[in-house]
């Protein structure tokens, strides 16, 4: 059974409501187990139930993965024609959707320079957020 998302236009299956409705709830990106743990009550059991649901929604652009924590995070919004940038604090687990235009062209000008035909990007950046790193102000030279 097909359900709408808050946004009126997403049709969802149950599965994928209740992951996402977890997902939305969760303060930190949360892994495929801890949303299972917290969705046994409906009759989840197996971990390919919710990773089913989490490529559906990820296919959808409502959630992201987070590669280099191996968890998942709710897309904070309509942006799906750019890549976004996860900064991610290593002290509280907080993570941040960011968006940069100008970091597009120049990754989409670095493979087109290279004959690279990308399918995907997912950038990272792991460090202090403002409230846990306020004594530690520096920056990473890429």
């Amino acid at each position: 059974m097909k359900r709408k998302n808050a946004d009126g236009k997403t049709k969802l299956t149950k599965n994928q409501a209740l992951v996402l409705k977890i997902l939305t709830k969760a303060s930190q990106p949360l892994g495929a187990y801890a949303i299972l743990d917290k969705l046994r009550s409906h009759g989840f059991n197996a971990p390919l139930t919710v990773y089913r649901a989490l490529e559906q929604l990820a296919g959808q652009g409502l959630v992201h993965k987070i590669e280099s924590l191996n968890s998942w995070t709710t897309c904070c919004g309509d942006h799906h024609a750019n890549s976004p940038v996860f900064e991610i604090c290593n002290d509280c687990g907080n993570v941040t959707e960011q968006f940069d235009r100008e970091l597009v062209k120049s990754l989409n000008s670095m493979s087109e320079r290279s004959g690279f035909i990308p399918d995907r990007s997912i950038i990272e950046i792991h460090g202090r957020c403002d409230d846990c790193g306020t004594d530690a102000k520096w920056k990473v030279k890429i």
